[in-house]
């Protein structure tokens, strides 16, 4: 193929063309043209410093200046998040995720501890930027959070696997369930045992709440129970530690999807994080952590915010 030609003017075009000493303003004038150029490529370009590598979401100014994530965690929920008996170190499904998630958006994070019922609050009142705790996304907390849904949960009842008196849920109307008092549980067994027990004419199911659930396991090994309650997501972990010891009983119930907590009126950051996981979904990421904890039952296929998806 030959190169192509320079491209040629007819001399009467060349010699119509204005020489630049010709234009008496060209001074001025290229002067301002360059001002007003630089000046708009700033204003263009400025919010490019706030964006982040996942999907060109932009981070809020303060956390993009910062380069850190504020994340309230309680850490007493097993795989969730939960510190490592040896070293003291938090560890868990939650942080494994947070830790992705900040590689993308390329931030640190600062994992903030707090007692479960001063998560809310905490975040609420500005001490931590988004919650990532094994929060449930529940209508009524809609109306002051927002979330991305990240887990499949549900309540999982179990016994001992020793007890022949108890293998499916209706055997524990009229029995006691331990679980833990800081979580939805024992509201949501209530109700189940509304719907299943009492609507049957059978008599309801008593709860006892405990401080969490290790502790409702070591009361039912005491016999202080007939049976426990805990999340889906966490009696499979909950089986290998104590092989042989437990099984569970029925399918989970009512059924939820786990949520990084955002203020509502922090889109923003909501809207990142929700970029960037969509990307740890796509190149097998959160696959990856799904199965190093043992959760691929419980795993979403796609993001959703507030319970909607948001493929």
């Amino acid at each position: 193929m030959q190169p192509a030609a320079p491209l040629a003017y007819p001399p009467s075009r060349i010699s119509h063309i204005p020489r630049l000493s010709q234009l008496p303003t060209h001074r001025a004038f290229t002067m301002k043209s360059l001002r007003t150029f630089t000046l708009g490529a700033i204003v263009a370009l400025a919010p490019l410093a706030l964006l982040t590598p996942a999907q060109g979401q932009a981070l809020p100014e303060r956390i993009a200046k910062a380069k850190t994530i504020k994340i309230a965690v309680n850490a007493i929920y097993p795989p969730m998040e939960y510190k490592d008996p040896e070293t003291s170190k938090l560890i868990g499904f939650d942080v494994d995720l947070g830790n992705a998630l900040a590689k993308e958006l390329g931030v640190t994070l600062d994992w903030q501890e707090s007692a479960f019922e001063q998560l809310i609050p905490s975040l609420q009142t500005g001490r931590v930027d988004m919650i990532l705790s094994g929060l449930n996304d529940r209508p009524a907390r809609r109306e002051t959070l927002d979330f991305v849904d990240y887990l499949n949960s549900g309540v999982q009842f179990y016994t001992l696997a020793s007890r022949a008196t108890v293998n499916q849920p209706l055997d524990l109307c009229g029995k006691t369930v331990g679980t833990s008092r800081s979580t939805a549980f024992p509201a949501e067994i209530k109700t189940w045992s509304d719907a299943n027990c009492v609507a049957a004419g059978k008599p309801p199911v008593t709860v006892e709440g405990t401080s969490d659930n290790a502790a409702a396991r070591a009361q039912l090994k005491q016999e202080r129970f007939e049976g426990g309650a805990q999340g889906s997501e966490t009696v499979p972990y909950a089986m290998t530690l104590e092989p042989g010891v437990y099984k569970p009983v029925g399918a989970p119930f009512g059924g939820a999807q786990q949520g990084i907590a955002f203020a509502k009126a922090d889109t923003q950051l909501r809207d990142a994080v929700l970029g960037a996981f969509r990307k740890l979904i796509a190149n097998g990421t959160y696959a990856s952590i799904v199965a190093k904890w043992n959760l691929q039952a419980s795993a979403v296929k796609q993001a959703a915010v507030n319970g909607v998806p948001a493929p």
